[in-house]
């Protein structure tokens, strides 16, 4: 085990992956775990533990009503796990073990924040965290989630204690939106689910805070506490790439997204019609910020126009920012690609931003985990197209949101067979695990070649 971590890490975290699914699983089929003491079958067992790891949010049984104590307890654990990352879990547990980080588990630990220095070597560019700040990163992982969680239940709490909660259940219920936020799950544990915060200006916007600090991935946190004390915010210039493009192609996609959801949906008597105009750009701004990976739906996604739907699903398959509790391509994907279009229109050798030079490197990776990605997207489709019989654009949304792990539905994925539980869960499983992850896993290795073929261009385009 000991040279299979060190020979192939991404071998090696995907066994740890799937081993905590199949652990969670069978924690979650004992009588004890549900509320009315009876076994719950595999099947739904199986997709929830793997919603949880994934932190998906994607549901086949009532959440609120299912689950005793125990059950709501796995979950939440599973959440945590999932939402902190495998591969820095795996670090950590080196870390315990050893008493000290090698650069083994460092390596390890630095390819939950950087793909390419794992399974590329090295790279040219400045890293989002360079391997001897792996130690300081582990513990802004668990600082930020204890620190930002503990902030969100604060902050949660008394609102669900002026609903009439006990003070025991409304802490209970506080710590499972804010953990359930924060790492971009949404799992709702109240019976009426998001609906009595519709039009609720402050639940919603706690939330969405918790669902944005998640989404913009640990590197991100790390590198803004980092900058905010040692330089005091004097020269945010100096931030690394990989922030700024984070933090700009988010804000960006939001706002869009926000806006395109309003307008869609403005005279939908289903969904925004029936609100009034401040209540409308809140839930357009809150939906849109979901679907970075958050899940938390307050408008029935069931009821929205396609053309709706379509532009959710390019803003799931998008996701949410590198090493984060988000899913989807990443955010720096799609600003790599348009910044690699922008550098072909413009007839730039290389591809540049905020006065650097991003290597073609990055846009390899980038294209692949695209292609990759639609792959998986597409065979799902296929499948429970072929399967249910049901509307395109109904499996497509779930499907996306599978693999994006946002937990959006139209409400497909509760009524699916068990064999399309199964399509969904692998889904879930392919889209948490990472594309690049899974594409160095299959390839095991990378190959030296010593020579160069002769040149010749194709017509492209």
């Amino acid at each position: 085990m000991n040279e299979l971590a060190e020979s192939w890490p991404a071998r090696f975290t995907i066994m740890v992956f799937s081993a905590l699914i199949l652990i969670f699983t069978g924690l979650l089929m004992l009588p004890i775990a549900s509320a009315e003491g009876v076994t719950t079958p595999l099947v739904n067992a199986f997709f929830t533990a793997m919603s949880a790891i994934c932190v998906t949010g994607l549901t086949v049984v009532d959440m609120a009503s299912h689950w005793s104590a125990f059950g709501n307890i796995v979950i939440v654990l599973g959440i945590q796990i999932g939402g902190i990352g495998v591969l820095t879990v795996a670090s950590l547990l080196g870390l315990a073990v050893s008493r000290r980080l090698g650069l083994k588990q460092r390596l390890l630990a630095a390819s939950d924040t950087n793909p390419m220095r794992a399974h590329h070597g090295p790279v040219s560019e400045s890293q989002t965290v360079g391997l001897g700040e792996i130690g300081g990163l582990l513990s802004a992982v668990l600082f930020s989630v204890l620190a930002i969680e503990s902030m969100l239940t604060l902050l949660i709490f008394p609102r669900l204690l002026m609903m009439g909660e006990d003070v025991l259940t409304a802490l209970w219920h506080s710590f499972f939106f804010a953990a359930s936020a924060f790492t971009n799950t949404g799992f709702v544990p109240t019976a009426d689910g998001m609906t009595p915060f519709e039009t609720d200006p402050y639940m919603l916007t706690v939330l969405g805070i918790g669902v944005f600090l998640g989404s913009i991935g640990f590197p991100v946190i790390f590198a803004l506490y980092r900058f905010a004390k040692v330089r005091g915010w004097k020269r945010p210039s100096r931030f690394p790439l990989h922030a700024k493009l984070t933090l700009l192609t988010t804000a960006v996609l939001i706002i869009l997204g926000a806006l395109a959801i309003g307008a869609l949906e403005w005279s939908n008597g289903d969904t925004l019609g029936e609100q009034t105009i401040g209540q409308r750009f809140l839930s357009s701004m809150f939906m849109s910020t979901m679907t970075r990976s958050g899940g938390l739906a307050t408008l029935d996604v069931e009821q929205m126009n396609g053309s709706t739907l379509l532009v959710m699903d390019m803003l799931m398959f998008v996701g949410g920012g590198s090493a984060s509790t988000a899913g989807g391509i990443k955010v720096t994907t799609l600003a790599v690609l348009f910044l690699a279009a922008f550098a072909e229109a413009r007839g730039y050798q290389d591809i540049q931003a905020f006065e650097r030079r991003i290597p073609t490197e990055v846009l390899r990776v980038a294209v692949s985990v695209v292609l990759w990605a639609a792959t998986i997207v597409a065979t799902s489709s296929i499948i429970l197209l072929h399967m249910t019989k049901a509307p395109l654009d109904h499996v497509l949304f779930d499907v996306i949101s599978a693999f994006g792990t946002c937990g959006l539905s139209t409400g497909l994925t509760e009524n699916l067979p068990d064999a399309g539980k199964y399509v969904i869960a692998a889904t879930m499983w392919a889209g948490r695990v990472g594309t690049v992850t899974l594409a160095a896993a299959v390839a095991a290795s990378s190959r030296s070649q010593f020579f160069r073929r002769p040149e010749e261009r194709p017509i492209v385009g």
